[in-house]
């Protein structure tokens, strides 16, 4: 059995591609275990992750393919989060969303995924969005 930590953020785009990965994956595992992961970067209403409509999409078409699935919720910083998470859940593998973004982009607003990537020793799956 895998189990997988995916981190996802409010892109349905991104999570589709995840999704898309994990299916591609579970067919030739012998069962999976997702948790799904969701970071809140401020959360003062109290939000939830059933409310984020990736988190909701990704988990009915990942137990639609026979994964088990767990929601998580957390606020402060993703990547931090994402490899806390990570160690704690005792996963395989975590699969994180990508986007494109120039040097300079990077250089002046970090990279999650890539925090994650350098942060861990577990093999990382970066999924860009659908529509690239």
């Amino acid at each position: 059995m895998v189990r997988l930590l995916v981190a996802l953020d409010d892109d349905l785009s991104q999570a589709n591609a995840q999704i898309r990965a994990i299916e591609d994956m579970v067919e030739t595992a012998d069962g999976a275990e997702a948790f799904l992961l969701h970071v809140f970067d401020d959360n003062p209403e109290g939000a939830s992750v059933h409310q984020v409509e990736a988190v909701r999409e990704t988990m009915d078409r990942l137990e639609a393919v026979g994964v088990t699935v767990e929601l998580l919720e957390s606020s402060g910083d993703p990547a931090g989060e994402i490899l806390a998470h990570a160690e704690e859940y005792d996963v395989d593998q975590i699969c994180v969303g990508g986007r494109k973004r120039t040097p300079a982009g990077k250089a002046l607003f970090g990279s999650v995924t890539q925090d994650v990537i350098l942060g861990t020793h577990l093999p990382v799956l970066v999924c860009g969005s659908a529509d690239e």
